[in-house]
């Protein structure tokens, strides 16, 4: 009699790795769908969601909101468009024309000039308007350097968003990397893991940061670094605690019997069914390294001081009092972004839990 070979059969030849069947893709598609409905029904996760991606599209383009140079320019009968060609220019894909060489795009006499919502850069100094509250001309005041602060909270979103990143980018490859070795193989190597958390969970992150601060020169990448390898305990703990988890299922222990490589197994066949609450995690950290930064600005120390930041505006507050502008439109930037993400984050904690996926 024939038999019929199934789709959801998998030949025991050493050294072939698993393949997922149409089943398992269907079930792994139809899981993450779940998620995202349940997330669709988190009303507070929904709208940090939305405010983290009006972040990003700001964040993205900064350049298009504030500056100093005109989208489009006519100047003695040509036309320029000085903003795009300052892009090319700094990406190495371009030059100058010598007639816009180190031209005062704001006082050069030209027959049309079009400047973006907020004409001027975060950095712009303009010592005629020192202190100026919310105006038209100056939507969120300046400080007393005359800087834009409108112009400065929008560039500096990319730093804080950058810094974000960057440090749970680091922290992220660190964790997972620690983590799934301690949850996989178990035995010495979780032990010997184990403790270097330990470790780490008493080296007082912000603390050290000063510290560092005080024996380098200001760097942001400097302080991504510090943020990201000091910031990898939580996420390499959600790992190791999947693997052990995950470790002893039946598709592991098949995958293991077919010689499938360790690595394969590890990084193919688990981290992926390990992701729930290292997303969570990650989300979390990220709003974490956020307010870290923001911290060590308003501190003055972390990030070179003509770099214009969140918390550098928030730091300007500190000497006058008065200006109440410096100290609300920054501390509202950094309490609605750092709120966004924990709304996101819980929303997603939610939503991979079966046991509150129906709780709204």
């Amino acid at each position: 009699m024939a038999v019929e070979k199934s789709s959801a059969t998998v030949a025991a030849t050493p050294g072939v790795p698993l393949v997922l069947t149409a089943g398992e893709v269907d079930r792994t598609a139809g899981h993450w769908g779940a998620v995202w409905k349940g997330l669709k029904r988190n009303r507070p996760a929904m709208t940090g969601l939305y405010i983290v991606l009006l972040l990003f599209a700001i964040a993205a383009g900064a350049d298009f909101l504030a500056n100093n140079k005109p989208y489009y320019m006519v100047y003695q009968g040509r036309s320029y468009f000085p903003l795009f060609r300052s892009g090319l220019v700094r990406f190495g894909l371009g030059k100058w024309q010598p007639e816009l060489l180190n031209m005062d795009f704001k006082t050069v006499a030209a027959e049309r000039k079009m400047f973006p919502p907020v004409p001027r850069l975060g950095s712009d100094i303009d010592l005629t308007v020192p202190f100026e509250p919310p105006s038209a001309q100056h939507w969120l005041g300046t400080d007393k350097l005359g800087r834009d602060v409108t112009a400065g909270l929008i560039h500096g979103s990319r730093i804080s968003l950058s810094i974000g990143f960057v440090a749970v980018g680091i922290a992220l490859v660190v964790g997972v990397a620690l983590g799934a070795l301690a949850g996989y193989f178990g035995s010495w190597v979780d032990l010997a893991v184990s403790r270097l958390f330990e470790v780490m969970l008493t080296l007082p992150t912000f603390f050290l940061l000063i510290a560092i601060a005080a024996m380098f020169p200001p760097s942001i990448f400097l302080t991504m670094a510090i943020i990201g390898l000091t910031g990898w305990v939580g996420i390499a703990r959600f790992t190791r605690g999947e693997f052990l988890k995950i470790r002893n299922l039946d598709y592991v222990t098949a995958a293991v019997a077919l010689g499938v490589s360790t690595r394969k197994i590890m990084f193919r066949h688990i981290l992926p069914n390990a992701l729930a609450p290292i997303l969570v995690s990650v989300v979390l950290g990220v709003a974490s390294a956020i307010l870290l930064e923001s911290s060590l600005s308003f501190l003055g120390i972390g990030v070179p001081a003509d770099t214009v930041t969140w918390g550098s505006i928030l730091n300007e507050a500190r000497s006058a009092t008065f200006a109440w502008w410096l100290a609300v439109f920054p501390g509202a930037a950094i309490f609605i972004t750092v709120l966004a993400y924990y709304l996101v984050g819980e929303g997603l904690r939610e939503a991979l839990d079966p046991r509150l996926r129906g709780s709204r």
